[in-house]
């Protein structure tokens, strides 16, 4: 797939990124198009071998039409996930792993109904606010807003399902900045 500079693209476990160009450059003796990532979140720097774009999960952000499907994912109430948490964990990582935006969509809605049941570990609350990052950063230029914004209908889907109104397991706390 071919990527335009200035064009959104998400980059698995990383979440939404800015093409910033390609560039030729040598690496262990093999000289490579790259294709330069500016990271929306942390502002990082990824350089992807071009040939290698699919093989790593690069894409485009879902549509405005895919949201739909998304809001399903988050809306659904009480997901199964194993009781066990070190099978609970591997099987979270292995979804964000994949890039799959459904997938990462099941990760938020399973950690935040567990949320809401229990507490969660430090290593879960870890990966639900990084999960919710790369969510919010894929929503936002789907539905052309602000991060703000696409955290508010990540919530309201959330809402719908395992997070009833009423529940206080909403979306982790956000610092106030002073």
């Amino acid at each position: 797939m071919k990527f335009k500079k200035g064009e959104t693209v998400i980059y698995p476990q990383h979440g939404a990124c800015v093409v910033q160009g390609t560039k030729k450059m040598e690496f262990f003796g093999e000289k490579q198009e790259y294709l330069i990532l500016k990271t929306v979140i942390n502002e990082m720097t990824l350089k992807v071998p071009v040939e290698k774009t699919d093989d790593v999960g690069v894409r485009p952000p879902v549509s405005a039409d895919e949201l739909e499907d998304l809001v399903s994912v988050l809306a659904k109430p009480d997901p199964r996930v194993p009781s066990n948490w070190s099978r609970r964990f591997k099987n979270h990582q292995e979804k964000l792993k994949s890039g799959d935006v459904y997938q990462v969509a099941e990760v938020v809605r399973n950690l935040a109904a567990r949320n809401r049941d229990a507490s969660l570990s430090a290593a879960e609350r870890t990966m639900y606010e990084r999960a919710r990052v790369n969510l919010i950063s894929e929503i936002s230029p789907a539905l052309k807003v602000s991060a703000e914004d696409a955290e508010e209908y990540l919530d309201e889907a959330l809402a719908k399902g395992v997070l009833k109104d009423g529940d206080e397991a909403e979306a982790p706390k956000k610092k106030k900045k002073k």
